[in-house]
């Protein structure tokens, strides 16, 4: 495994455990800068534990976490905010766009949170290549399936993230759908140069790429 300096990201002897039961660990994992990798596992063997873990949501009981070289566990909450906001981009099935802005002052939102300028140009050219700039002025609630899952791919994009963590993407869409999703994650990750991880529990995706950490319903790498 690539030294935790050297990853994009690296779970080393990582163990968390919620008190009601459930959790992850001992995982040992490592990401390269740039490369893609999938996470799979069937409901309840810690996969959103394992997302929360890396987004620095949760602290692990042993072992460490690191994000771009940085050790969690070295960070206080606003640290860990500012490494999330800044690094990580977080594409979930829910989607999890604000309702009551439009797509463009959705991207802007996120940017502002990551401490940096609106920059309508740059949310404009994104839209534009993800084929949704006709959209911008829109309300979630306007948008197809298809233009929301492209508008919060861009609000995860829009502040260049080095790690773009997506969470169960294809598991409620068709075959045809499904593979639609994947190769516009895979296509905007290589365009960008952000390295890409896949959680979810969709078998579909079972040695779609080479590098792959299974969990078993403990939670336990297998």
């Amino acid at each position: 495994m690539l030294p935790y300096h050297l990853s994009m990201l690296s779970l080393d002897a990582t163990t968390y455990r919620h008190p009601g039961g459930g959790g992850i660990g001992p995982v040992d994992f490592a990401l390269a800068d740039g490369a893609r990798a999938l996470v799979l596992g069937p409901s309840g063997s810690g996969k959103t534990t394992l997302v929360h873990l890396v987004a620095g949501l949760l602290t692990p009981q042993s072992g460490r976490v690191s994000v771009a070289g940085t050790d969690l566990a070295g960070l206080d909450a606003a640290g860990r905010d500012a490494l999330r906001r800044q690094t990580i981009g977080l594409v979930f099935q829910t989607l999890r766009l604000v309702s009551a802005l439009t797509v463009s002052a959705n991207l802007a939102l996120a940017r502002r949170l990551a401490g940096r300028p609106a920059d309508p140009a740059r949310i404009a050219a994104l839209l534009d290549r993800l084929g949704i700039a006709q959209r911008a002025g829109a309300l979630p609630r306007q948008l197809s399936q298809g233009e929301a899952q492209r508008a919060a791919l861009a609000r995860a994009l829009v502040t260049d993230p080095r790690l773009l963590i997506a969470d169960e993407p294809t598991s409620a869409l068709d075959d045809v759908n499904a593979a639609a999703a994947l190769a516009l994650l895979e296509q905007v990750a290589a365009d960008t140069g952000a390295a890409l991880l896949v959680v979810t529990h969709d078998r579909r995706l079972d040695g779609h790429f080479g590098q792959a950490l299974r969990l078993d319903p403990g939670g336990r790498a297998s």
